[in-house]
């Protein structure tokens, strides 16, 4: 198992690594000789000492405080000079240095995803974002008319239009449910796709986590049920790949898309599609690809021209994320997640859309106020105090989604507290 001291012993020797040191002399990775050692997860959530590494780590503007990092995240410095030592070599000579030189990197990044993801290399493809991985087998999979594909009325607006394209394409049946927000337990959201399934249901979506709520699915008993009845299941791990500690196992699934500028940190306009080896041949790419290709995972990276900057610097990412840890990113975002909601679900009005269950939820956590319409305190936020946030109006959601990270700290989240009591206890200016 790596460790963060092994890790950096190895940074000596390793070119991204030692970049790490060189560009900004307080990188994430440094804790480790300062003495992280086997601390639980849950104690160093609380270390600010710990955490200022990853904090300075990042180039970002701090006269703004960034709650939205659910849509797109900031990359580190060492990915970002990563991407743009990349394009200043491709630029040089496009034709053979991002062609011949950079381009075949790209198996380098597909093995290290993998090891991630724990599945076999010539699983994963390398996209630009989770829309487009999910499409691939959204769009290629055989569906005759009258076929039904089942889902939630939370799933995300992408994903819906996708399925709705096809309703009119190719007269299949899009079949959406509610669910609880929050529900119970997990095993409720397992009875309500259970309950929702007909005898026409061919493929059912499933969000590992949803972008609405920062709901927690239980992945495994619906891949494995829908299994036990003949149906395929997608899931959209959009907000879950590098959020929390899990692998392909964990969730025994047969196709997953996600996107990497989220909370891999990866250059922005790249994802990761799985596919079980013994499905691809069953998928049709989104762009064409040659009948060779039947069997190949590369297959769904027929895309044309691209930079290989942003696919290379995965690599850096995966780094980076690495000597931090799954555990300890997840401990960190649980912690800054109840700081907030501790003190905002006391407000009048308030109510928590977002379990505060650690088996229910990570980063993600939604808040409304009972007559204060959510755009309102999105732009009041903005322009009296420079807090992002981000507003939810869908289905039965109606808050602000909040997401903080890494470089998150809790002055920021005490800022924004102090903020929202002040806004509703006293009301927003018109």
């Amino acid at each position: 198992m790596i460790t963060r001291r092994s890790l950096f012993a190895t940074s000596l020797a390793t070119p991204f690594l030692a970049a790490a040191f060189r560009s900004d002399g307080a990188s994430i990775l440094s804790a480790a000789v300062r003495g992280a050692g086997n601390r639980p997860a849950e104690d160093l959530a609380m270390d600010e000492d710990f955490w200022l590494e990853a904090q300075n780590a990042f180039t970002v503007d701090r006269s703004y405080i960034n709650l939205n990092n659910g849509g797109v995240s900031p990359s580190p410095r060492i990915v970002q000079e990563s991407m743009k030592r990349a394009l200043d070599y491709s630029n040089q000579a496009p034709v053979y240095h991002m062609w011949q030189i950079l381009e075949p990197q790209i198996e380098s990044v597909r093995t290290r995803l993998a090891a991630t993801f724990g599945c076999d290399r010539e699983e994963i493809a390398i996209t630009r974002n989770a829309s487009e991985s999910l499409e691939n087998v959204m769009l290629g999979m055989d569906l005759k008319p009258g076929d039904e594909v089942l889902t939630t009325l939370q799933d995300y607006p992408r994903m819906i239009t996708t399925w709705k394209q096809r309703e009119r394409r190719d007269k299949i049946v899009l079949k959406q449910f509610p669910i609880p927000t929050p529900p119970g337990d997990l095993s409720e959201l397992t009875r309500l796709f259970e309950k929702n399934i007909t005898p026409r249901t061919k493929v059912m979506l499933v969000s590992q986590i949803t972008f609405s709520s920062g709901q927690i699915f239980p992945v495994r008993d619906i891949c494995r049920l829908g299994r036990s009845r003949g149906i395929e299941v997608i899931v959209d791990g959009a907000h879950a790949f590098a959020l929390y500690p899990f692998t392909r196992d964990d969730l025994d699934c047969d196709y997953y898309g996600t996107s990497l500028h989220k909370w891999l940190l990866a250059p922005h306009g790249t994802g990761m599609l799985y596919v079980r080896k013994n499905k691809i041949a069953n998928i049709w790419p989104l762009m064409a690809a040659g009948e060779k290709q039947d069997n190949d995972i590369r297959k769904f990276e027929e895309i044309g021209t691209h930079p290989a900057a942003n696919h290379n610097a995965i690599a850096d990412a995966l780094t980076f994320h690495d000597g931090i840890g799954a555990a300890r990113k997840a401990a960190r975002f649980r912690y800054l997640k109840l700081r907030w909601a501790s003190r905002l679900k006391q407000l009048p009005g308030a109510r928590m859309y977002t379990s505060l269950d650690p088996a229910q939820s990570v980063a993600i956590g939604v808040i409304g106020f009972e007559g204060v319409p959510p755009e309102k305190l999105v732009g009041h936020l903005f322009n009296k105090h420079r807090i992002i946030v981000t507003g939810i109006n869908y289905d039965n959601v109606h808050g602000l989604r909040i997401t903080p990270n890494v470089y998150t700290t809790l002055g920021e989240i005490d800022m924004f507290c102090d903020a929202m009591e002040k806004a509703i206890r006293e009301g927003i200016p018109a």
